[in-house]
């Protein structure tokens, strides 16, 4: 198969190169996948430089989010969730190839009327902006909801689904494109986070300049938040994608009386596979609602595996918005 294979830790995404490598050959719980899109994320850049808190035994295939269809279901099952054929999508390491093997827990199954490239990159944005929004957040209709780097892949989620839960969402982004991108998603109101007092800015768009009762941030802007957040609100802390962790004035969170809530999805099939279940049935029933749309990168395409290092690097440098994917033509296709 044709896969972005990592010998050597690399400087940059320009440094990957696609290769031919022995097809992967499915354990008896796993299934064999043929990828038609794979979608990026900001960890990929720091796991082909070996900076990332999971790092795989050299060589390995980089990329960890796909869809496509099952070429084989696993041997030990009598009865697998998914048969040979159904369009699937999924999270494994190796998703910058044209094979990949899966669990059937990292499966599931290509929403009603959704395409390859819609649906790669659901796997990991769409649960961990519902979970913190409805489990963590708690938002209701009413609230104030402010999202942070709101045009990113999990930003653009959790304005659709702040929206859906009936809240006001004031996005804030760097650019008028991503701006403009947030406001095609629902946003109320957006806020350039470059300009000096945004803050300011974002509490006068609230009732009697109280401040937004939820914070999403996915950033590492906590302590800027607190400036705008009303009392009693919550800031749920996703990441962060600036690479700066704060340290936070804990006065301020004290006399405000602010919740700090963290949230990472990864930790929930340890901590709480129960709760995974009903994310993903009320996620279903919002798209079959029509109430959350894919966030796919649409202002270039990228097509091929050799797109690949150029996709990662105007991520890095954060020149697109949504979820950046990659469409992976089969060997009947043109350019693989």
């Amino acid at each position: 198969m044709r896969a972005v294979q990592v010998k050597e830790y690399v400087k940059g995404p320009r440094d990957l190169a696609v290769t031919t490598i022995p097809d992967p050959t499915p354990s008896p719980d796993t299934y064999l996948i043929q990828i038609h899109a794979a979608a990026t994320n900001f960890f990929d850049l720091l796991q082909i430089r070996g900076k990332y808190q999971y790092q795989p035994s050299l060589p390995w295939v980089s990329g960890a989010e796909f869809a496509g269809i099952v070429l084989s279901t696993p041997s030990s099952s009598a009865n697998p969730k998914f048969k040979k054929g159904d369009r699937v999508f999924g999270s494994s390491q190796g998703s910058y190839a044209t094979r990949i093997c899966a669990k059937e827990e990292s499966l599931m199954p290509v929403p009603s009327g959704w395409g390859f490239l819609e649906a790669a990159g659901l796997m990991v944005t769409a649960p961990t902006s519902y979970a913190a929004i409805v489990q963590r957040a708690g938002v209701k209709r009413g609230d104030y909801v402010l999202i942070h780097a709101a045009a990113g892949g999990v930003g653009l989620a959790a304005v659709q689904i702040a929206k859906a839960c009936g809240a006001v969402v004031i996005a804030t982004a760097g650019s008028e494109r991503k701006r403009e991108v947030a406001t095609d998603f629902g946003a109320d109101y957006t806020v350039d986070y470059n300009k000096e007092g945004w803050a300011d800015e974002v509490k006068k768009l609230t009732p009697k300049g109280r401040g937004v009762d939820v914070v999403f941030d996915p950033v590492g802007m906590v302590n800027n938040s607190l400036k705008c957040t009303a009392w009693g609100g919550r800031i749920v802390i996703i990441g962060f994608t600036s690479g700066n962790i704060e340290k936070i004035a804990m006065n301020r969170v004290l006399l405000r009386n602010v919740s700090l809530i963290g949230m990472t999805w990864g930790s929930y099939s340890k901590e709480a596979p129960e709760k995974i279940p009903g994310v993903w049935e009320d996620l279903f029933r919002l798209m079959n609602e029509g109430k959350f749309k894919g966030t796919v990168y649409t202002d270039r395409e990228f097509r091929g595996l050799d797109s690949v290092g150029e996709a990662l690097g105007m991520l890095e440098r954060r020149e697109t918005w949504g979820k950046v994917v990659i469409s992976v033509p089969q060997s009947t296709e043109s350019k693989l």
